[in-house]
C-alpha cells in the first residue's frame, strides 16, 4: 500500500489533524487545550532514528553462547535441542548438542572461553523474521523511524524490505547506519519507486528510455531493488523496460498492480515479464476474470474515493474463475514456472472484514502513537482511512474474498510457490510489528502449517532478497554454522500458538491459581550478533507514546475511541 499524496496542503493538513486531537481530547472527559495542538511536527518526510545508546543491546563479542535452546531452524526441518549455539562477532560459528531430552543437560559444555552466556533452557529459538512490505514511521505517524524499528524488533523482525521505508536518500543512509549497528534497527533493504531520488534530473520516468535511466542510476546510488505500482507513468512498454533493466543491474522488482493499469497488466503478464514478486491482492484475480481483463466497475465508482477503491476490491470474489477450476490451475501453474513470490500482506487490510476486531486490538492504548492513531480514524485525507460508511453488507463480501484469496495463496503453496510474509502496517489499524505477527496467523489460517509459517516468514523471504543479487544461498534465513546472527528467543512454542509472538502476549489461564495470566511475547531478538532484550524495546516505545500524549496535552494512558 502506497502512501497517498495528500489532496491539501501541508499546512491545511496540520490545522485539521490538531482540530481533530483538540476535540478528541474531550473524549475523556477534559477540555480542549487552550492552543492549537499539532498532531504533526512542522517537518516534512522521515526523521531518522537516534544513534544507539551504550545500554541498547549487548555486544557483539568475541564470543558468546546461546545455551540449551529448542531450535526451529526455518528449513522446514522439526525442531530440535537442546542444543547449544556459538555466536562469534556476527556470524552462527557453531550449533554443539546440550544433553539428551528428559534428562538432565551436560555439565561442563564447550566452549568455555565465551565472553557472554544466555541461559536458554526449555526456551525456543528462530532465524530473524523478514518482513518483505514495510514503510517506516514517517513524521505524519511518530517523532522518528526507530518507532517502527524499535516495534519491528521487538516482535522479532531483524529484516525489512521498505517499498519504500522513507525517502530515497534517508532510506539508502538508514540502511548503512543499520549495517554499521550505529542505530537500533532491522536490516534494511532498500526499494523505491522509479523516478524518486533528489540526485535524480531526468524528469518522469514515463518512457522505456528514461525508466532505463533511471534504474541504472538508482543502482548506481545503492539501493536493493525497485517497487513498482503501473500507475499513469507506468504502462506496460514501461513496466516491461524497468524489469528489464533491473534484472541486468541486479535489482529485485516488486508490484503493486493498481486498480489504474491492471486492466492492460495483470500479474500473469507481469510474471511473463519477470517481475520477480506480486504484493498484496492486485493482479491475481485480475489475471482469472471470467468476462475478460476488466473488472465490472460500478457505475458511480471513483478511484480516488477511498471506500470505492477498496470496498469494491472484494467483488473480484464473485467476478473470478471459481477455485480448483482450470483457469484457476493454469494461473499458479505459470506463474511458478515464471519463478514469481506471493507477498499477499493479508494483515493490512484486515479491517475490512471486522472493522470493529481491528480498532480494539489490544496494543493501540500501549503502543500506537497519537499521531498514528489519528492517522488511522476516517478521513478523506489520509490515505487507507476509507471507513466513511463500512457497512454489514461490505464486511461479508470482504470475508468471502478472504477465503477466495486465501484458497490461492495456500494453492500456491502446495504446488511449491513461494510465499513470504509481509506486513504494510502503519496504516488501517495496523501497527508495526504487531501487524507482521497477525500475517503469520493468517497464513496459518489460509492452511499453511505452523512449520510453513516459519519457513515463509523466514528463509523465503531471505531467498527473494537475495537472489536477485546473485546470491542463491542468502547469509539470513536459517539458523546455520556460517550463516548471520539474525535470531529470535522465546519462552513460549510458536508452533503451538503464534499468538504468543504478540509483544501484548496471550491470555492463557492457569489451572494453579484460576486466573488468567499473560504469556509470551519474544524475549531476545538477536541481529549482527547483537543481543536485544525484547521487552525493553517494548518498554522503551511504551515510554516514546506516552511522551508524545504529554506534548500534545493527551493523556498518558489509552487512546480516543468515538
Amino acid at each position: 500500500m502506497k502512501r497517498g499524496t495528500k489532496t491539501v496542503t501541508r499546512t491545511a493538513a496540520l490545522m485539521l489533524s490538531a482540530a481533530l486531537l483538540a476535540t478528541s481530547a474531550t473524549g475523556y472527559g477534559q477540555s480542549a487545550p487552550a492552543e492549537p495542538v499539532q498532531a504533526v511536527k512542522p517537518r516534512a518526510g522521515a526523521d531518522a532514528g537516534p544513534d544507539r545508546g551504550p545500554n541498547e543491546g549487548f555486544g557483539p563479542y568475541n564470543k558468546w553462547v546461546v545455551r540449551a535452546v529448542t531450535l526451529i531452524d526455518g528449513s522446514g526441518a522439526p525442531p530440535r535441542g537442546p542444543v547449544d549455539i556459538v555466536i562469534e562477532g556476527d556470524t552462527i560459528a557453531d550449533i554443539l548438542p546440550a544433553g539428551t531430552p528428559g534428562l538432565p543437560l551436560k555439565d561442563g559444555r564447550e566452549p568455555r572461553d565465551f565472553d557472554y552466556e544466555l541461559d536458554a533452557t526449555g526456551m525456543f529459538m528462530l532465524p530473524g523474521f523478514v518482513d518483505m512490505h514495510v514503510h517506516g514511521s514517517t513524521d505524519d505517524k511518530a517523532p522518528d523511524l526507530s518507532y517502527s524499528y524499535k516495534l519491528w524488533l521487538a516482535h522479532g523482525v531483524t529484516t525489512v524490505r521498505g517499498v519504500d521505508l522513507a525517502p530515497f536518500e534517508v532510506s539508502l543512509s538508514e540502511q548503512a547506519r543499520s549495517e554499521r549497528n550505529e542505530i537500533v534497527a532491522p536490516r534494511i533493504f532498500v526499494y523505491q519507486r522509479p523516478g524518486q531520488g533528489e540526485g535524480w534530473t531526468g524528469g518522469r520516468t514515463n518512457t522505456p528510455e528514461k525508466a532505463r535511466a533511471w534504474v541504472r542510476w538508482a543502482a548506481g546510488e545503492g539501493i536493493d531493488g525497485i517497487k513498482l505500482s503501473n500507475n499513469e507513468d507506468q504502462p506496460p512498454e514501461v513496466i516491461e523496460a524497468i524489469i528489464d533493466e533491473a534484472e541486468k543491474q541486479g535489482l529485485g522488482t516488486v508490484a503493486h498492480l493498481s486498480q489504474i493499469g491492471v486492466g492492460r497488466l495483470n500479474a500473469l503478464e507481469a510474471g511473463r515479464m519477470g517481475l520477480d514478486s506480486v504484493t498484496h491482492y492486485y493482479g491475481h484475480f485480475e489475471s482469472l476474470l471470467k468476462n475478460g481483463p476488466v473488472q465490472d466497475w460500478p457505475v458511480d465508482y471513483n478511484y480516488n474515493d477511498e471506500q470505492d477503491r477498496f470496498g469494491n476490491v472484494a467483488n473480484l470474489a464473485a467476478e473470478s474463475f471459481e477455485a480448483d477450476s482450470e483457469e484457476w490451475w493454469d494461473y499458479l501453474e505459470e506463474q511458478k514456472e515464471n519463478n514469481v513470490t506471493f507477498d499477499p500482506t493479508m494483515t493490512i487490510y484486515l479491517a475490512g472484514r471486522d472493522l470493529m476486531r481491528a480498532r480494539n486490538a489490544d496494543w493501540h492504548d500501549t503502543y500506537t502513537m497519537p499521531q498514528l492513531w489519528q492517522f488511522y480514524q476516517s478521513s478523506r485525507i489520509n490515505h487507507g482511512s476509507y471507513f466513511y460508511d463500512w457497512t454489514t453488507a461490505t464486511e461479508v463480501k470482504w470475508k468471502n474474498f478472504y477465503q477466495k484469496f486465501m484458497h490461492l495463496i495456500n494453492d500456491y503453496k502446495k504446488i511449491g510457490g513461494r510465499v513470504t510474509t509481509g506486513s504494510d502496517s502503519g496504516f488501517i489499524f495496523q501497527p508495526y510489528g504487531f501487524g507482521y505477527i497477525q500475517e503469520l496467523e493468517l497464513l496459518q489460517e489460509a492452511g499453511f502449517n505452523p512449520s510453513q509459517v516459519i519457513q515463509a516468514a523466514t528463509l523465503n523471504g531471505a531467498l527473494t532478497l537475495y537472489e536477485p543479487k546473485g546470491q542463491p544461498v542468502p547469509p539470513i534465513g536459517t539458523v546455520r554454522v556460517g550463516k548471520l546472527a539474525d535470531m529470535v528467543i522465546v519462552k513460549e512454542n510458536p508452533l503451538q500458538n503464534l499468538k504468543t509472538l504478540y509483544g501484548t502476549g496471550f491470555l492463557r489461564l492457569n489451572e494453579e491459581t484460576q486466573e488468567l495470566e499473560r504469556v509470551g511475547g519474544v524475549s531476545y531478538t538477536i541481529k549482527d550478533g547483537i543481543l536485544y532484550d525484547s521487552k525493553q524495546l517494548l518498554a522503551d516505545v511504551a515510554a516514546m507514546v506516552r511522551a508524545e500524549k504529554v506534548r500534545m496535552g493527551l493523556p498518558e494512558e489509552g487512546v480516543v475511541r468515538r
